[in-house]
């Protein structure tokens, strides 16, 4: 079979977060796992060779660039229907939640989050109006929805009446580079990021789902109850309405205490995971939450949110706070804090809990979903 894939998430350089993560290693092991099919990689623009993952990988770049919903439409409705249109693939793989509603061609589509949908206050006002507009009907066209986690197939079964036989569930995994450290490491870690001392770390772009507002000022309130010296490290980039965040650091009483890093590199943030007293990652509303299980690979306790997605990825292996809460959420750094036991047990929990998750098992289920529309289409 000829398999159309749009990877405009697979960005140069090492720009990969969520979505990309996915697009990569399902990829990756997929193209792997089916030699004798031919993956056609539709980019929005120059693409980084090494994501020409096999020899039965062909590339194609579409403008224009997609990176605005006006273009996004661009893109869907023009270039890839007319390329699809063109060229007649059995399958139209998209797996980061857009599609093109132009074409007879059977598409698979992954749909990570509805979070628009709860909170249509955190997304910008034309960016909301595209995701409202195009995304139940996406929904509706395409053959077969993948969904990251159970939370977010009842999402969408619920929130747009999807029949739930037309939806399959699909985890995230931790990438084959998370592991646990030595404690030689560990120190180092804590010598360059942390001054020696020890740390709580968040990892995610700085935008208002991830909550960060609420775990400054939960940190604030540990620090004020424990005199702990540690320190919160905040790693991820600026992403959109991220000013809240930034104006509740300025007012911080132990603003010292919080150093915000942006962008680390991938051998850096293994090490970041793996010296951390504990891994905080506590969104009001997440699709799946990728960082709980990296930091279980690499042995660092998590504190997590009590709601959406995150229980079912964390397992029994995590703290769970509620993210709504400022005090909970401190009550959880405080519980963490003060039980190197509770530290380690979590530890154990996680260990057993990332057997649940894998790269190749995930590529296998997604490709299952494509021959599936395949064959219903033919």
């Amino acid at each position: 079979m000829h398999i159309a894939v749009n990877v405009r998430f697979l960005l140069p350089g090492d720009k990969l977060e969520g979505i990309g993560r996915f697009t990569l290693e399902t990829l990756r092991h997929m193209v792997q796992q089916q030699p004798e099919h031919t993956f056609h990689f539709l980019f929005d623009r120059a693409f980084d060779e090494r994501y020409l993952l096999g020899p039965n990988v062909v590339p194609h770049v579409l403008q224009p660039p997609a990176r605005h919903p006006l273009l996004w439409v661009a893109w869907f409705e023009g270039a890839v229907a007319h390329w699809l249109r063109r060229n007649r693939p059995a399958v139209f793989l998209s797996p980061d939640g857009f599609t093109t509603l132009r074409t007879r061609v059977p598409r698979v589509t992954v749909l990570h989050d509805l979070a628009f949908e709860h909170f249509p206050a955190d997304v910008d006002r034309l960016v909301l109006r595209y995701y409202r507009h195009f995304t139940p009907r996406f929904a509706r066209a395409s053959a077969r929805l993948v969904a990251v986690s159970e939370a977010t197939k009842q999402d969408i079964i619920s929130t747009y009446g999807t029949e739930p036989a037309k939806i399959s569930v699909v985890y995230n995994a931790a990438d084959a580079h998370f592991r646990p450290l030595t404690a030689a490491v560990q120190q180092a870690t804590r010598e360059r990021f942390a001054a020696g001392k020890p740390y709580f770390l968040f990892v995610g772009a700085l935008q208002p789902r991830k909550n960060l507002v609420n775990l400054l000022r939960a940190f604030d309130a540990f620090k004020v109850a424990t005199a702990s010296p540690a320190k919160l490290l905040v790693v991820g980039r600026t992403a959109w309405k991220a000013g809240p965040i930034f104006d509740v650091y300025q007012q911080l009483q132990y603003r010292h205490d919080v150093h915000l890093t942006g962008r680390v590199t991938d051998p850096e943030l293994v090490e970041l995971y793996a010296a951390a007293l504990a891994t905080c990652y506590v969104p009001y509303f997440e699709g799946f939450g990728i960082p709980i299980i990296e930091a279980q690979t690499c042995h660092s306790p998590v504190i997590t949110s009590n709601c959406s997605s995150l229980p079912e990825v964390a397992g029994d292996a995590a703290c769970l706070v509620d993210p709504f809460s400022v005090a909970s959420i401190a009550r959880g750094l405080t519980q963490v804090h003060a039980s190197a036991d509770y530290r380690q047990e979590l530890v154990l929990r996680g260990q057993r809990n990332i057997q649940r998750f894998s790269w190749a098992e995930s590529a296998r289920l997604l490709w299952a979903e494509v021959e599936r529309a395949a064959s219903d289409g033919s």
